[in-house]
């Protein structure tokens, strides 16, 4: 059954592909600074390279075969004494294509999937977007995939971002780099800024992060940890690579340890594991317990969870406990990255997702079914307290950067999926400075951008389309003697009008409210009234 849809899908693939129309040529602007894309974890094509002949295949990402080809090619094992993982097919090498550029492997995770192909969308869109504005593959547009599943400092990946970084300065005629990172790929930039400051600093003008977990993601690594992880939602994890398959891999991958965050950060709301315990007290009477472990204590309920755990590799039994020899190095990675200062003459944003449940303590086991054997925790069905963030990512993660960031932004969106979000096109759009300045852009309100009518939800109103609207805003002030004299909230109004084609017009008014923070301005935008086609 599962080979003949194999075949039925690579059918109607084959013909969706012979009848695909081909693209205009798109336009080019040639006065553009180059920009690099960086992705996060499981987001770069990753091939298997034959030892023996050359031959290569795609391993990461894929549908047909997926759980094979990973359970094959892709399950690791680490070696201490490098930092690095090494696949256990001791008979290939994984490699990362560097088609278009480097921008095949982080554009459409499985090119041949054509159907729900929007399921293994990465920069996707942001790459059919910055086409529009003029940006030219292999001129000034690029991208840097990356084996994710060593650690962010790994030295191999050090100097191929060192060495890609010259050539894009070389191949832009000396031309300084935006860099454009997503997710860990924000923790991967940030370690070569500290690691190799003299080249970040004299290839990087601007870097702007986005959804960055910058001290980490606490409640979705713990949960990994225990019961594995879907890459993919909807019907396409029906056929993809189960949640215990990916858990196999990932125990013994660095970067995901460093996904656990900073062990020194100071979180308002500490993340916590939980466990529902039978306890016996003194008279030997029983009771079940709620019981609460902060981050360090939290790995000692790691330890004995998965002391017996184990893979079959070729038939052999080998064993794929919690990794303390991994753990040690990624504790080594955030002395790195704590320690972390930018360039001044290095321009840093940082884009952050909201509005979205994430996961920020987890808790196993029940008071009516308590946790009696840690190692059955991976049949436990997580429970996790969230708060506020991209359902990945918590706020407070992503906004502390560390760095003097020129702004920091809060755009509601999903971990992955903002990076389809047009708030966040307009926003690079606009600190690279590529194309006509955006019409809604205010600079009198530092960052303040308007809604144009195909973001807004609309609803009719006396015969007129309208909207409301709330946006959340960080803005960076230079001036902090102003921040620490004016304590008080300021409210004052703007509108805007702007007419289109064909005499049609819009108009917008809104209130905006500025309260003064120890960090910077925040700025809540109400867009009170928004109409359009009103003359």
């Amino acid at each position: 059954m599962a080979i003949l849809l194999g075949e039925i899908l690579q059918s109607v693939e084959l013909w969706l592909k012979l009848i695909k129309k081909p693209q205009p040529e798109a336009f080019v602007n040639p006065n553009l600074d180059p920009v690099l894309l960086v992705p996060g974890v499981g987001g770069s094509i990753l091939h298997a390279v034959s030892d023996a002949d050359g031959s290569q295949e795609r391993v990461w990402v894929r549908f047909l075969s997926a759980e094979y080809k990973l359970k094959t090619k892709l399950w690791s094992r680490y070696d201490p004494s490098t930092g690095k993982t090494e696949s256990m097919d001791p008979n290939s090498t994984i490699t990362i294509p560097e088609d278009r550029h480097g921008l095949y492997a982080i554009d459409i995770l499985d090119p041949d999937l054509m159907i729900g192909s929007e399921g293994v969308y990465y920069f996707h869109d942001m790459i059919v977007e910055m086409r529009k504005w003029g940006f030219q593959e292999g001129k000034t547009l690029f991208g840097f995939g990356y084996d994710f599943r060593q650690s962010n400092r790994l030295q191999e990946t050090m100097d191929r971002l060192a060495d890609k970084l010259e050539s894009i300065y070389n191949a832009a005629g000396g031309k300084k780099i935006n860099i454009i990172s997503h997710s860990m790929g924000g923790l991967l930039v940030k370690c070569f800024m500290c690691l190799q400051s003299d080249i970040f600093e004299k290839y990087v003008k601007n870097w702007v992060a986005i959804a960055a977990p910058f001290q980490g993601a606490p409640g979705s690594t713990n949960s990994t940890f225990l019961n594995g992880m879907s890459f993919v939602e909807g019907w396409e994890q029906n056929i993809y690579i189960s949640k215990w398959s990916m858990h196999q891999l990932l125990i013994e991958c660095p970067s995901v340890y460093e996904l656990r965050g900073c062990p020194n950060f100071h979180w308002q709301h500490v993340p916590v594991l939980e466990l529902w315990r039978e306890r016996h007290d003194s008279e030997g009477k029983s009771h079940v317990v709620l019981e609460s472990y902060p981050p360090f204590d939290s790995i000692e309920i790691l330890k004995q969870a998965l002391v017996n755990n184990t893979v079959n590799y070729d038939g052999e039994d080998l064993p794929l406990p919690f990794n303390l020899d991994i753990l040690n190095w990624a504790n080594k990675t955030w002395e790195i990255l704590s320690s972390a200062k930018l360039p001044s003459q290095v321009k840093f944003y940082n884009i952050y997702g909201t509005n979205l449940e994430t996961p920020h303590s987890v808790c196993f086991g029940s008071g009516d079914r308590p946790v009696t054997d840690l190692q059955q925790l991976r049949y436990f069905q997580a429970k996790c307290v969230c708060v506020d963030g991209d359902g990945t990512v918590p706020i407070e993660s992503a906004k502390a950067d560390g760095l003097n960031a020129e702004a920091r932004v809060g755009v509601p969106g999903e971990h992955r999926g903002i990076l389809r979000e047009p708030h966040v096109f307009r926003l690079i759009k606009h600190w690279l400075k590529a194309g006509v300045p955006d019409p809604f852009y205010n600079p009198l309100n530092d960052f303040v951008i308007l809604p144009t009518a195909f973001e807004i939800e609309r609803y009719k109103e006396n015969g007129v389309d309208v909207a409301s609207l709330k946006e959340e805003w960080e803005i960076i002030s230079k001036d902090q003697d102003d921040l620490s004299s004016n304590t008080t909230d300021k409210l004052c109004s703007i509108s805007v009008s702007h007419e289109g084609p064909n005499q049609s017009y819009s108009e917008a008014h809104a209130t905006v409210v500025i309260h003064p923070g120890s960090e910077g301005k925040h700025v809540q935008l109400n867009a009170l009234a928004v109409s359009v086609d009103a003359l």
